[in-house]
């Protein structure tokens, strides 16, 4: 089975169209000038992070990887673009045949990046790479977003379960990729059940106040529960009165109830009382989650606080004040010529406004201190310097247009956990504060 059997519309048959016009129009233009087979490298990067965090997460790669593999132009493609009138016919012509054929370089998805790293390299002739540009940029920016503002109540949570709960919140298919993003950043599951199908996250969910007004009482409303789920299910207690509905809720789970959620009020109150009662009714192991309205700064608040589990939602999945991560896709290298042994040259915008670039086809490295902790991130053109070769961050992604790195989302989710723990200690730090560690170009 697949998601096209369930009719969930979390696969498109073509990546094609998620661009903007102007990268077509620049195709035309370039197949009419001769110049748009001449070899070209384009990277991905930022030039500064979102105000006041500390390190980048990159997640979304995968997807990337997908979308380069279903970027085709079929008679459905191309018929709007010919019936638009966005393109002639002659470029028409050359989009009927495309497939992406050269390579991709990029850091793997959950490692860390800062401003300026080469986070993705895309290389081959002009035409089949620029149109690349926005589908690659529109999932980077967004997942990284998303696993970035995770890793930060990752952190924030010390080692507590993490429940993403975001997709009423969020566009339908934005959703399914929040899901995905957040778990590369360090959350355990989701409510989402298109994004447990799709990648094979775990889920989790029970009920909402809904269920318990439905039924004539409280207890009416538990027990149907209990009678359905098991014990060891969790009963949302703030309904009405709280201390009322846990005595309810013991009574009829028992010792076993698995959990209670609250969703309203002094969290931190709340959840003291809580604890202290369902301790003195003798249900020690029954678990206690927290919803409402959280984002790191609030998960940080209640480290004090006997909670087992977040739940976390709207400032999840809009990146928790931060929904893009700023990154762009710029050409650094393009040949002289169409000529495959034309040497490259390097390439880059003049601008004034912070909007500088560097030219030149990257390499990037971390260097560490002789603790092994992260001190720079080096990014260079040309040879690798000898002591940086076994530190260096790009991996090969695809290979003559072939996918060659694909990996389970889980190698991801350790990878950034890693990563995380390879830096500085005030890398988890929630104050606002400049990146851990600097860039530095050689």
């Amino acid at each position: 089975m697949n998601t096209a059997d369930l009719g969930l519309p979390v696969d498109v048959p073509s990546t094609a169209l998620f661009t903007d016009q102007y990268e077509f129009t620049m195709l035309q233009a370039a197949l009419k000038a001769g110049t748009a087979e001449r070899r070209s490298v384009f990277e991905v990067f930022t030039r500064r992070l979102p105000e006041g965090r500390r390190y980048g997460v990159v997640a979304g790669t995968g997807r990337v990887l997908d979308a380069v593999e279903n970027f085709r132009f079929d008679p459905g493609v191309l018929g709007f673009l010919r019936e638009a009138r966005i393109v002639d016919e002659p470029t028409l012509e050359w989009l009927a045949g495309y497939r992406f054929r050269g390579s991709i370089w990029g850091y793997p998805e959950g490692e860390v990046y800062f401003p300026g790293s080469p986070i993705v390299r895309v290389e081959g002739s002009f035409a089949e790479c620029v149109l690349l540009e926005t589908v690659i940029l529109s999932i980077l920016n967004h997942d990284s977003a998303i696993a970035a503002a995770a890793s930060r109540m990752s952190t924030a949570a010390r080692g507590r379960r993490l429940i993403e709960m975001g997709a009423r919140r969020t566009h339908e298919l934005s959703a399914v990729a929040a899901a995905r993003a957040a778990y590369v950043g360090g959350f355990d599951s989701t409510s989402d059940l298109a994004a447990g199908f799709r990648y094979a996250i775990p889920t989790v969910g029970t009920s909402a106040h809904a269920f318990t007004l439905l039924h004539d009482s409280e207890r009416g409303a538990f027990q149907a529960q209990v009678d359905s789920l098991g014990r060891g299910t969790t009963l949302l207690v703030d309904t009405y009165d709280v201390a009322e509905a846990v005595r309810t809720a013991v009574d009829i789970a028992g010792p076993e109830l698995g959990a209670v959620r609250i969703d309203s009020g002094d969290l931190l109150l709340v959840a003291h009382r809580v604890r202290q009662q369902l301790d003195e009714l003798g249900a020690v192991d029954t678990k206690i989650v927290v919803t409402s309205d959280l984002d790191e700064y609030a998960i940080a608040s209640l480290a004090a606080a006997p909670v087992d589990a977040y739940g976390v939602g709207t400032q999840l999945v809009t990146g928790s004040g931060h929904p893009t991560c700023s990154m762009v896709y710029k050409l650094v290298a393009r040949a002289r010529s169409a000529d495959p042994s034309a040497p490259l040259q390097p390439v880059a915008k003049k601008s004034l406004g912070g909007k500088m670039s560097v030219g030149g086809r990257k390499w990037a490295a971390r260097r560490r201190d002789a603790d092994g902790v992260a001190e720079a991130e080096v990014v260079g053109v040309g040879e690798v310097p000898p002591e940086l070769v076994g530190h260096q961050l790009l991996v090969e992604l695809v290979k003559g247009g072939e996918v060659v790195a694909r990996e389970p989302l889980d190698a991801a989710r350790d990878r950034h956990i890693a990563a995380r723990a390879g830096l500085p200690m005030s890398a988890i730090q929630l104050s606002r504060g400049e990146p851990v560690i600097p860039t530095e170009y050689a």
